[in-house]
């Protein structure tokens, strides 16, 4: 019966990892079509080449996959992966289906970090505006900084607080003070200066220097292998906090390294891309409705992996438009996001009420 049982099981994980790998090719072929269909059409014989080679054989090929196409596709798969695998994380650690990277308000302090350069926030802004610069290092710098600040507050609050609930409420109330305070900034803002903030906030893949690009997918990419590292304490934590304690996890450590896996994540999107919105609660749902369980040995991954993909989407519906014309990313990311959302608060809806 133990050998039978056995060979039960992996018949019914090999599924699952069969779509993991359909999941594979899938943002693989995205990526794909994302740098070869744009205003000039590049063949895929040349995306090959280039890839092994460094040289697309066409002067114009090469210098736009090196300088346009792959650093923006870089940025989009890395962002999404991030934003997605952090949403999943704080969905199972809140027992929230609403839950995303931005809940405990780290979006808000990096835009307050950025409002504070951008918009000229007095002696403070002039100062470290003197320190960083006031080009994309100084917006990046602070970016990191305002998302900190707010991750040491939280973490703070987290030393006497042992309910993930109560530290969630409390993350929404210094998102709403930050926010606040963002507000006042713009009130007083200089026109040229609220437009430059308000074109940060749209979002944007496009414009990351490769050297960026992959400084932005090294931090994602480690703090991204220390949520998945947490999938057995996210399975854990699926039954319950009191569960998950009698089993031996040292719940206060766990939920610490989410949080600052997570921060880490949000904090330095938004420095490079803004605020993204609707990736972090979309896909992790979309990824449960693939992969059929709720496991997070292969949940996790298929949520990376559909994060590039629907990342990378985006980031080509963005360049859509004829001529010139770029599509803000968090338009594109609400029309994906959106209906993913109120599906999930529509079904809910429905399991409350009994119905199937």
């Amino acid at each position: 019966m133990t050998a039978l049982s056995a060979v039960a099981g992996r018949r019914k994980l090999l599924g699952p990892w069969l779509v993991l790998l359909v999941l594979l090719a899938l943002a693989l072929i995205m990526i794909a079509i994302a740098a070869t269909v744009g205003t000039a059409n590049i063949p895929v014989s040349a995306l090959v080449r280039f890839l092994t080679t460094g040289d697309a054989g066409d002067p114009a090929w090469t210098v736009l996959l090196d300088r346009v196409r792959m650093p923006r596709i870089g940025t989009a798969a890395a962002a999404g992966a991030g934003l997605a695998l952090a949403g999943l994380v704080m969905q199972t650690l809140f027992a929230n289906p609403l839950a995303d990277p931005y809940v405990l308000g780290i979006s808000s302090g990096a835009s307050l970090g950025v409002a504070v350069v951008t918009l000229g926030g007095g002696t403070l802004g002039a100062g470290f505006v003197a320190i960083t610069g006031a080009g994309r290092i100084g917006v990046v710098a602070a970016a990191a900084v305002g998302a900190l600040a707010v991750l040491l507050l939280i973490l703070l609050f987290g030393r006497w607080i042992s309910s993930v609930v109560s530290l969630l409420i409390i993350g929404v109330m210094v998102s709403s003070a930050v926010s606040a305070v963002t507000s006042l900034l713009l009130a007083f803002a200089e026109p040229a200066r609220l437009q430059q903030f308000i074109t940060w906030g749209l979002g944007s893949f496009s414009g990351v220097p490769r050297g960026d690009m992959l400084i932005m997918i090294v931090i994602i990419g480690g703090s991204g292998i220390a949520l998945l590292g947490l999938s057995q304490s996210l399975n854990a934590l699926l039954l319950g906090e009191r569960y998950a304690q009698t089993m031996g996890m040292r719940l206060r450590l766990i939920r610490s390294l989410a949080i600052i896996a997570t921060a880490v994540i949000a904090g330095t999107v938004t420095a490079y891309c803004g605020p993204i919105a609707f990736l972090g609660i979309a896909v992790p749902h979309l990824a449960r409705l693939v992969i059929g369980t709720s496991d997070h040995r292969v949940l996790l991954p298929a949520t990376l992996l559909l994060g590039v993909g629907v990342s990378v989407l985006c980031s080509l519906i963005t360049q859509a438009p004829p001529g010139d014309l770029v599509l803000p990313v968090n338009v594109v990311s609400a029309l994906v996001g959106v209906p993913v959302v109120l599906a999930v608060l529509l079904r809910s809806r429905r399991l409350a009420a009994g119905a199937v």
